[in-house]
């Protein structure tokens, strides 16, 4: 049970930390953000708990073609924010193409036999 709780403050204290750094720079709080540190982390748990490379290759394969599908929302949220669209519809209206765009993915993928 301590090590799901060391798991959870680690996680946890990451995403504040990140929040927090971005409020003074927003160049800093890009770069955290924008490096792998959550997949480093998910893979970290994983080896720990499974000794398994194959499941780490596996997951840092499907990582890879999903984080393709995930970069519409940095294009069209601040796009969407400039034109003066409200935050929480900006936010919704950019995850709800990014949902999109995972479904596609994961369908053009599975139709030239990528197994995510």
């Amino acid at each position: 049970m301590s090590y799901y709780i060391i798991k959870l403050i680690i996680t946890t204290l990451l995403i504040v930390l990140i929040s927090e750094i971005s409020k003074r720079s927003s160049f800093i709080g890009a770069i955290l953000a924008s490096a792998p540190l959550v997949s480093v982390l998910a893979m970290m748990w994983l080896y720990i708990d499974t000794r398994d490379a194959l499941k780490i290759t596996a997951l840092s394969n499907s990582i890879f073609w999903l984080v393709l599908a995930s970069l519409p929302l940095f294009l069209v949220l601040p796009l969407l924010l400039k034109a003066g669209v409200n935050f929480y519809l900006s936010m919704a209206m950019s995850i709800s193409l990014t949902v999109l765009c995972y479904w596609l993915m994961v369908t053009v993928l599975d139709h030239f036999g990528v197994k995510l």
